[in-house]
């Protein structure tokens, strides 16, 4: 499973590159450097689909066998960006990426730049994006740490802290595309050692609904479960919204918001031009943590 997991950080850092080609006002999410985080082979095919009649049957037939998928992960990266900048202004002095992947938004936002950002994910995820970082700065950038962990094995806190991070860092924590892969004690595992950060820290976790995952409606995806869910079954864990409140709060956790489909149309596909549909099976929420 981690190989598949991994090889989704490629994928979705593909779709970001593509949509580099999309015009500024129509542009859902600005990231010039997704491109640079390809491997030589993807960079290549991304070439290819600057033709744009090529690209437009290319996307028309993710969107078919698809419906949606594609315009809903462009859409939680603009969400997650758009959060994040809120929660500075809450005094954030942390970032921390679990499954960072091949995310670019420590070095796309200025902002962050004299803030400490800890990206954890498998090593040799970690290990490809080292040296993709070092093609581009010549070193790694000084206010970001590459976190490689086996999360099979070592516990989140004791790596992180490892790498110099303290519970009394006030953090803003992304968990983004992932918590479906896991079983329902492996996230539980993840929001112990969430209770244990400094209250006022604030969160992006997105997951998908429970009656996708255990077959009940299939919201027009039937491909996407058969993929995940019947033929080679690594999604596990879904949650329903109505769950979402109680389940942060056992962790003193406080749900801020939560945004999917209608909110992304409103937000930014509407005010862009763009009618794609974008999937119904996953949300994203934005949360604060509580005094304990």
């Amino acid at each position: 499973m981690e190989n598949q997991v991994a090889q989704t950080a490629y994928r979705v850092m593909f779709y970001i590159a593509l949509e580099q080609y999309q015009p500024d006002e129509h542009r859902l999410i600005h990231d010039a450097l997704a491109r640079q985080m390809l491997p030589a082979s993807s960079k290549l095919m991304l070439s290819a689909f600057g033709f744009k009649p090529f690209r437009q049957w290319f996307l028309s037939l993710i969107d078919r066998f698809y419906p949606g998928v594609l315009d809903s992960g462009l859409c939680r990266k603009r969400y997650i960006d758009d959060k994040l900048v809120e929660a500075l202004h809450a005094g954030i002095d942390t970032i921390v990426i679990l499954d960072s992947g091949l995310d670019t938004l420590a070095y796309r936002l200025p902002q962050l730049s004299t803030l400490r950002v800890y990206e954890v994910d498998l090593p040799q995820t970690i290990a490809y994006k080292e040296k993709k970082l070092r093609q581009l700065y010549g070193a790694i950038p000084p206010h970001v740490k590459l976190v490689p962990m086996d999360f099979d094995r070592q516990a989140l806190a004791d790596v992180l802290k490892s790498h110099g991070y303290s519970l009394d860092q006030k953090s803003f924590f992304i968990w983004e595309g992932v918590t479906q892969y896991l079983s329902e004690a492996a996230v539980r595992t993840v929001f112990e050692f969430l209770a244990q950060v400094k209250p006022g820290s604030r969160m992006v976790f997105t997951y998908v609904v429970k009656d996708f995952i255990d077959g009940e409606k299939t919201y027009g995806l039937e491909r996407l479960y058969q993929i995940y869910r019947v033929k080679n079954p690594i999604w596990q864990f879904g949650l329903y919204p109505a769950q979402i409140a109680p389940f942060l709060g056992g962790y003193t956790w406080k749900e801020l918001e939560q945004v999917g489909a209608a909110e992304y149309r409103q937000r930014y596909l509407n005010p862009a031009g763009r009618t794609e549909p974008v999937m119904e099976i996953e949300w994203a929420v934005y949360a604060e943590k509580g005094a304990k």
